[in-house]
């Protein structure tokens, strides 16, 4: 079979690189937040060792905030244990063209324990592949899409840092919903991005402008979970690189400006069997027909997201983006093709899927995919009815169940729930539970803006 353009095998790799138009080879995994980390190989040492052998990285890199420091209190890694090394296995079915650099190459790895070679369980892609595994002993195949949205900024990431992220100037100036006008402003930098995802082996659909000042989407095709994962994580550290290289900026934040839109991740998800649609079948809810594969993988999504919210919403900021009124889901129901609601059915027969609204594109890839088929297979085992289906302006319907408030809310949740125990490993639980508390706490540290703003002469 023909590798997807900008794919690569190692042949084609060795061919490229003794013509020298590749000569450096990323190999690269998550951190919590879903960036890439980790080092830049000579292209010819990669062909020769780490292709199959791997290599290493500090372990370290599973404890650290944000601004890369070291965060005391973790089992899995700490000053006590002296901090070693874990092995980076790349997965060669993720080896491509890097087209925005250049002549480099990026791989994805897998992140396993350096002596026994066995997954590390608190590593992202880890996490996603145990669900994955539980799914195939269930005989089903899953495949998914993402939906991002982002903010384009005409300063540069120095800029704007200098700046304090404060007046900052969006690409565009008025709201540019599916407009051709306002987008056709921002292709310098949005065709680049359509360009190299497509000449790196991620194949995109679309882009069109969002409800923002500067926000935009562009979707890529759907595939396999594990594989749309690493398109997502892929995508947006190339958009990032390739604005970088612009002069300019684009952020991921869930709510960058209050009073402007929140930049979501819409996940779709739909279960295979044989090829075949799980999801289709004949049993009548509203306007849809569905399978009780279905129905039971939706019954369960929903039930369990209080418990896994953290990992759709993993930052404080996360949670300024749930207000009525602004196309971001603020409670738990389901509808037929009805963006008000956090979980949206779309689609008929074959195309039959579940679009869930409610992560930010905040949320890193490979714990949100996780955490929904985590929830949906528990459904499908215990068949969890959903509730019955909403119709009309679910923000108004203030008797729903709305979700979490707050991080913390959220946290509190997950490290209470037997639920994620069972399904994602208790080390896990204890370990993003400290995760995000160490988020929490920098929080309410932090002096803000706003306060200074509010206090500083009037209290």
């Amino acid at each position: 079979m023909a590798l997807l353009r900008g794919m690569l095998s190692l042949d084609e790799l060795s061919a490229l690189a003794a013509a020298d138009e590749i000569d450096t080879v990323i190999v690269a995994f998550s951190d919590h937040y879903g960036r890439l980390l980790g080092k830049r190989l000579d292209a010819d040492y990669f062909l020769a060792a780490a292709a199959r052998r791997g290599t290493q990285a500090c372990n370290y890199l599973l404890t650290t905030d944000i601004e890369m420091e070291p965060v005391p209190g973790y089992r899995f890694a700490n000053w006590e244990r002296g901090y070693g090394d874990f092995h980076l296995q790349p997965d060669l079915h993720t080896l491509r063209w890097a087209s925005w650099l250049e002549a480099t190459a990026i791989v994805l790895c897998d992140v396993q324990d350096d002596a026994a070679h066995e997954p590390v369980s608190v590593a992202p892609r880890s996490i996603l592949r145990r669900q994955l595994q539980r799914a195939a002993a269930l005989g089903f195949d899953v495949k998914a899409a993402s939906e991002l949205e982002y903010y384009i900024y005409r300063d540069s990431y120095r800029k704007a840092q200098e700046k304090g992220y404060a007046d900052l100037s969006p690409m565009g100036w008025y709201l540019e919903d599916y407009h051709i006008l306002q987008g056709t402003r921002e292709e310098s930098f949005t065709a680049a991005a359509r360009r190299h995802l497509k000449h790196s082996g991620i194949p995109v659909e679309s882009s069109k402008g969002e409800w923002g000042l500067g926000q935009h989407e562009l979707n890529i095709r759907y595939a396999d979970l594990l594989t749309m994962a690493d398109r997502h994580s892929v995508m947006k550290h190339c958009l990032k690189e390739i604005a970088d290289a612009q002069g300019g900026s684009v952020t991921f934040m869930a709510k960058p400006f209050a009073g402007q839109a929140g930049s979501s991740c819409h996940i779709h998800l739909s279960l295979f069997q044989g090829g075949e649609n799980a999801f289709t079948g004949d049993t009548v809810l509203g306007p849809v027909s569905g399978s009780d594969v279905f129905r039971h993988f939706l019954g369960g999504w929903m039930a369990r997201l209080d418990e896994t919210m953290a990992f759709y919403a993993p930052t404080i900021n996360s949670y300024k983006r749930y207000e009525d009124g602004s196309w971001a889901p603020t409670r738990i129901a389901w509808s037929y093709d009805n963006r008000t609601a956090g979980f949206r059915v779309v689609g008929r027969g074959d195309s039959l899927r579940i679009e869930c609204r409610v992560p930010g594109a905040d949320c890193n890839p490979y714990l949100a995919y996780a955490a929904a088929l985590a929830a949906g297979l528990d459904g499908i085992t215990k068949e969890t009815e959903p509730p019955e289906i909403f119709e009309g302006d679910i923000y108004a319907a203030r008797h729903l169940p709305r979700v979490p408030y707050t991080l913390e809310q959220a946290v509190d949740s997950f490290a209470g729930s037997e639920f994620a125990r069972r399904a994602f490993g208790a080390d896990v639980v204890e370990h993003y539970s400290h995760f995000f508390r160490q988020e929490i706490t920098s929080y309410r540290s932090a002096v803000t803006d706003w306060e200074r703003k509010r206090y500083f002469e009037r209290i």
